[in-house]
């Protein structure tokens, strides 16, 4: 006999701690994947219920008490489609667990513990849960399927296990976050395991911002084959059908909808937009504004800010001194007015006088230095948060991962910020973003994008004044940072050695600046923060 099955991939965005607002999308979901797209199953994210990370949350025992009345709000509401959705349980010894329940007709009829738990990179699982050892398996209209939760599609022995269980069809429960190469590394994954077991896999992702991590959707079903025979959109939330079809002892999935995927450029400049809008909205602030020099980092920030938000809630500030140049004025103001935002212009000398004034007895004698540089970014940075405090919106710091990596950035001044959308993008890689953006439609001035980057905090300044080339700076950043090499290996690659430790050593010394700067969206694989954690007070050298 033959049975047909949809199963709905429930791509969605939940809030992290909003138990009730995410049971009501859930609700919502499951409710319209029936309506409109005649599904019997509706697969979500994992730990949907609570959103991920939910990070310290966990240990906080009134949390189950909230995840309990979800459950059965679930079990209560869905009663005519079957239900897989995600969420943490703590059981009456006090242990944790990731977890995944199979909801039908008002209640629980099966779950799952995740088996592999992450520890490495984002991921800080094993201080959390206990992890499980057990397969699941439940039947619906004479297919099998199997459970697994994320990291468990990476090991051989979950998909094992499910498939020595009498699984047909394997669900996936997903909170994997975007970096730029993820999406690809998935689907080698996954092929994998459909390679190894022979069986179907439907890999379903959640989407959206939390803090500095992005989830970039893109939910998909593999066919027994390995190859892809759905796929959901990325960077957006979405209910996508697959339809299964059970026909003697074998399943076959059908080709249905293949959304198109970014690609380079394009997917990184969606995460950013995705991330800043989230941050932005869910932590209920109106708008943003940020200080736009006329310099290529705070022209790319203002572009996603704009395309994130909508221009009428962004403003922009450029706070000119003695050494900007007229470009750099004209040119803040052209791409303000061509964006459409609210701009004004607040002339800093007068402030820096009065300054320089306070300070007289307290410099006399010393020479000059950068002290003076990085007065004039403090009267930005407070001036910025000024704006921020009287209007309630929330400050974009326009640093780039370059600039972080190095320290090249004054505490107090250009780092401010509630939120650092470049904050893990190379300077390399923040002018390919600008000319992608211009390639949409022409929004950031071109002499921003080919004239010579500079702080301009001393006549005649140019970044390279204090810093390699940036192709090069990036290189020994991504050789240090993202792949753990040695100073005396980068040199090996040909790199001057010189200049290999100055950097190894601004990298070094600038890890008391990195734990005082605003979080910011993770693109790559190794970003500051959760990826790479380094103690501040260190004697530890390589070179």
């Amino acid at each position: 006999m033959t049975q047909n099955v949809t199963v709905v991939m429930g791509q969605i965005d939940p809030i992290v701690g909003d138990i009730s607002g995410n049971v009501d999308l859930i609700i919502e979901a499951a409710n319209r994947a029936k309506n409109e797209k005649q599904a019997d199953i509706i697969v979500f994210p994992e730990m949907t219920v609570t959103g991920y990370p939910p990070e310290d949350l966990l240990l906080r025992e009134g949390l189950y008490a909230q995840i309990d009345d979800a459950l059965n709000r679930l079990c209560d509401e869905l009663t005519d489609i079957a239900c897989v959705v995600g969420y943490p349980m703590m059981d009456e010894l006090g242990e944790r667990f990731n977890m995944a329940a199979w909801i039908e007709k008002g209640m629980i009829q099966a779950s799952y513990i995740k088996q592999n738990l992450p520890n490495y990179s984002v991921f800080d699982e094993q201080r959390y849960f206990t992890a499980g050892h057990n397969p699941c398996v439940v039947e619906f209209n004479g297919i099998k399927f199997g459970i697994l939760i994320c990291e468990d599609i990476w090991k051989i022995t979950p998909s094992t296990q499910a498939k020595d269980a009498g699984a047909d069809v394997i669900l996936n429960l997903n909170a994997s976050p975007f970096s730029e190469e993820k999406h690809q590394d998935r689907i080698a994954t996954v092929q994998r395991r459909v390679n190894e077991i022979k069986k179907p896999i439907i890999y379903v992702n959640q989407v959206g911002g939390q803090d500095d991590l992005v989830f970039d959707g893109g939910s998909f079903a593999m066919c027994a084959d390995g190859e892809v025979c759905v796929q959901s959109p990325e960077f957006k939330t979405d209910l996508t059908p697959v339809n299964l079809l059970k026909q003697a002892d074998s399943v076959v999935m059908l080709e249905g909808q293949k959304a198109s995927l970014f690609d380079g450029e394009a997917r990184v400049y969606e995460a950013l937009k995705l991330g800043v809008k989230d941050y932005v909205e869910k932590n209920g602030f109106p708008g943003v504004l940020l200080g736009l020099s006329g310099g290529i980092d705070s022209a790319l920030t203002l572009a996603v800010a704009v395309d994130a938000l909508g221009a009428d809630k962004v403003e922009a500030v450029m706070m000119p001194f003695r050494y900007t140049a007229e470009i750099s004025k004209e040119d803040a103001a052209m791409q303000a007015s061509i964006m459409g935002v609210q701009y004004q212009s607040i002339p800093i000398e007068n402030m820096y006088i009065a300054f320089e004034g306070a300070l007289a007895s307290s410099f006399d004698g010393a020479e000059a230095d950068l002290t003076e540089e990085n007065l004039q970014a403090r009267i930005r940075g407070t001036l910025l948060m000024a704006i921020s405090n009287k209007a309630g919106k929330m400050v974009l710091a326009t640093s780039n991962k370059s600039e972080v990596a190095v320290g090249y950035s004054t505490l107090y001044g250009d780092m401010v910020g509630g939120f650092s959308p470049l904050k893990d993008v190379p300077k390399t890689l923040v002018y390919r973003l600008a000319k992608y953006r211009n390639s949409i439609s022409q929004c950031i001035p071109e002499r921003v994008i080919t004239r010579p980057p500079s702080a301009e905090l001393r006549p005649d300044q140019v970044d390279q004044d204090s810093l390699p080339d940036y192709d090069v700076l990036d290189e020994i950043i991504k050789q240090y940072i993202k792949l753990d090499k040695t100073p005396a290996e980068i040199v090996a690659l040909g790199f001057a050695e010189d200049v290999v430790r100055k950097v190894v050593r601004l990298i070094d010394r600038s890890e008391y600046k990195r734990r005082q700067s605003a979080p910011g969206i993770k693109i790559t694989r190794r970003a500051f923060g959760r990826d790479r954690r380094y103690p501040i007070t260190s004697y530890y050298s390589e070179m």
